[in-house]
């Protein structure tokens, strides 16, 4: 049977203060249902991707190195090695003497943040230790 305009009945809705229908309501409500049942039917598809081709890595020389210039690492001058036991780490004190695995006239070698770079000298600048590099390993 229909419903002529005169059979709805309107009522006022609290949240938004607007008229509403039971007859739009209930479409409201068969169409919720209808889309809760177009997910439920098990339909496991499997999403299609665009197929890119991977970018081939800039060489060296491509690569603008100017940009980094004000980013900061620590350069360290290795003057030497030695391994200790814990017991003869543990006797050390004020005065010990420590002997480096390195003769006095070996280059120290010039580490950046971990990565060797290079060697070179110690050298006195105003009372100050210092480095002259003798060599920059090849990258």
């Amino acid at each position: 049977m229909a419903e002529t305009e005169s059979d709805v009945e309107t009522k006022d809705d609290p949240a938004t203060g607007e008229s509403t229908d039971d007859a739009g309501a209930e479409a409201a409500e068969g169409d919720a249902a209808a889309s809760d049942d177009s997910g439920a039917t098990g339909d496991d598809t499997i999403p299609e991707f665009e197929s890119l081709s991977p970018n081939p890595p800039k060489a060296a020389s491509d690569i603008e190195l100017s940009r980094f210039g004000g980013v900061h690492v620590t350069l360290t001058a290795v003057l030497g090695r030695t391994e200790l036991t814990i017991g003869e780490l543990i006797g050390l004190a004020e005065g010990s003497v420590v002997e480096l695995n390195r003769p006095i006239s070996a280059p120290v070698e010039l580490v950046a943040q971990g990565v060797p770079m290079g060697n070179g000298e110690v050298v006195v600048i105003d009372d100050q230790f210092a480095i002259r590099i003798k060599q920059i390993y090849p990258s």
